[in-house]
C-alpha cells in the first residue's frame, strides 16, 4: 500500500459527503494563498509548494478534501498520480503574468484531455484582481478559448486570493455543481 492509497482509504465513501477537490495551476498562481484563505489560515508566510498540501474544509454538510499540488514544470508530470476519483478540478491562474498566458493554457488543456478528468468540474480562478495589470476573467477566457469547452461544467471565477475577494462565490459554485 502506497502512500497516495493510504491517503485514498482517509477519504471514506461518497456518502460520508466528502469530496475530492484537485487544486492545480502553475507555481505563483495562489494556489496554497486559496487553500489557506478556504482554511482561516495566515497567508503571511507562503513559501512555494514542492510536494502537496491537503486540507479539509466544511462547507455547508460538505467536508472538502482539497488536495493543492505544486506547479513547477518539474512537479507538473506527477500531477496524473492525483487525479483518480477527484471530484472537481480547480485550476487557478496569476491573471497578472500576462507572458505565462500561453503556459498556463497549454497545462490547462493537457489536463482537459486526460481520461480520469474526463467530465469532472472545472473551475477556473482568474487570481490576482488586485493587481492593475490583471487581466480580467473575459479576457482570460477569450485568450485561452475557454468557451470550447464542452464535455463538462465549468466556470471562471475572478478572486483575489490576498485579499479573499471571490474564492467563497467559486466555492459556491463547486457545491452546486458536483
Amino acid at each position: 500500500m502506497g502512500l497516495l492509497d493510504l491517503f485514498r482509504g482517509m477519504r471514506g465513501g461518497k456518502n460520508d459527503k466528502e469530496l475530492k477537490i484537485l487544486l492545480l495551476g502553475l507555481d505563483n498562481a495562489g494556489k496554497t494563498c486559496i487553500l489557506k484563505k478556504l482554511t482561516e489560515e495566515d497567508i503571511s508566510q507562503i513559501m512555494p509548494t514542492q510536494g502537496f498540501n491537503i486540507k479539509s474544509v466544511k462547507q455547508g454538510n460538505m467536508k472538502l478534501q482539497v488536495w493543492d499540488i505544486g506547479g513547477q514544470r518539474t512537479i507538473r508530470p506527477y500531477w496524473q498520480n492525483y487525479f483518480a476519483d477527484t471530484d472537481c478540478l480547480i485550476y487557478v491562474i496569476d491573471s497578472a503574468d500576462q507572458p505565462r498566458v500561453e503556459e498556463t493554457g497549454t497545462s490547462l488543456n493537457d489536463l482537459l484531455l486526460e481520461d480520469k478528468l474526463e467530465g469532472v468540474p472545472l473551475l477556473i480562478f482568474a487570481n490576482k484582481q488586485d493587481l492593475p495589470d490583471a487581466l480580467c476573467a473575459k479576457e482570460i477566457t477569450d485568450s485561452l478559448n475557454l468557451q470550447y469547452i464542452r464535455q463538462r461544467k465549468w466556470q471562471i471565477q475572478s478572486c483575489s486570493a490576498k485579499e479573499g475577494k471571490g474564492i467563497q462565490d467559486g466555492i459556491k459554485w463547486v457545491m452546486e455543481n458536483i
